[in-house]
């Protein structure tokens, strides 16, 4: 068994409140590896988010082309990497937070491992998710017009301890990608699992799935 994280899932919570616990499970490690105290506190936050809209550190609110409240939608500027993007009901909102130290990784292929998480999930269902050189996250058919992120990444790290994590969309309403311009990227689409095969997802069961992924890729070596 792999026991190097814990799973926490949240259920359906607002952003402001999970930022609150990711918070503070990630000052409760970096506290700890400030004062070199031995730590058994990875854990992988899982939550759904109400409808909300968050901005990156370098992001462009530009990008923000409708107002969030007419919609019924937040927004919130964080301290990920990456632009804008949403979060909502049908959508697995991950938030590691990992001591990449334990892992022996550099955030390149943290990232890169969140990737290859989700790709492991949606290949049961015969769709190969893939990289492109320029955009983190899980996109289909990245070679052609109709490319399409089907995962969102966006992380911060410090001492080697991350936060903020993937948005993976199970049954998303797409509608609301269509007031943004997601993840600043002009001429790339957004898709969902639901979008792609027609049918709505067994949520718990595309978690669970998710959830055996990380295991399989997070494991730990100190």
């Amino acid at each position: 068994m792999n026991d190097a994280f814990k799973v926490i899932d949240l259920g359906r919570m607002s952003y402001a409140k999970a930022l609150e616990e990711q918070e503070r499970h990630f000052n409760g490690i970096l506290d700890k590896k400030r004062n070199g105290i031995p730590h058994d506190d990875n854990v992988l936050l899982l939550v759904e988010h109400e409808p909300v809209y968050t901005l990156g550190k370098s992001g462009d609110l530009q990008n923000l082309v409708s107002d969030p409240k007419l919609v019924g939608a937040e927004f919130y500027k964080t301290t990920r990497g990456g632009d804008i993007t949403y979060h909502g009901p049908g959508q697995i909102v991950g938030y590691p937070i990992f001591d990449l130290e334990q892992f022996e990784m550099g955030v390149g292929k943290y990232i890169w491992s969140i990737e290859e998480s989700i790709s492991d999930v949606i290949s049961v269902f015969g769709l190969k998710g893939e990289r492109l050189s320029d955009a983190s996250g899980v996109w289909l058919d990245p070679e052609t017009k109709n490319v399409r992120k089907i995962c969102a990444i966006g992380v911060k790290a410090s001492r080697y301890v991350t936060m903020h994590g993937f948005a993976f969309n199970v049954n998303t309403n797409l509608e609301f990608y269509n007031h943004i311009v997601p993840c600043g990227i002009q001429d790339k689409g957004v898709t969902s699992l639901q979008n792609e095969l027609k049918v709505e997802l067994d949520f718990e069961k595309i978690k669970a799935s998710t959830v055996e992924a990380f295991k399989n890729h997070f494991i730990r070596v100190n």
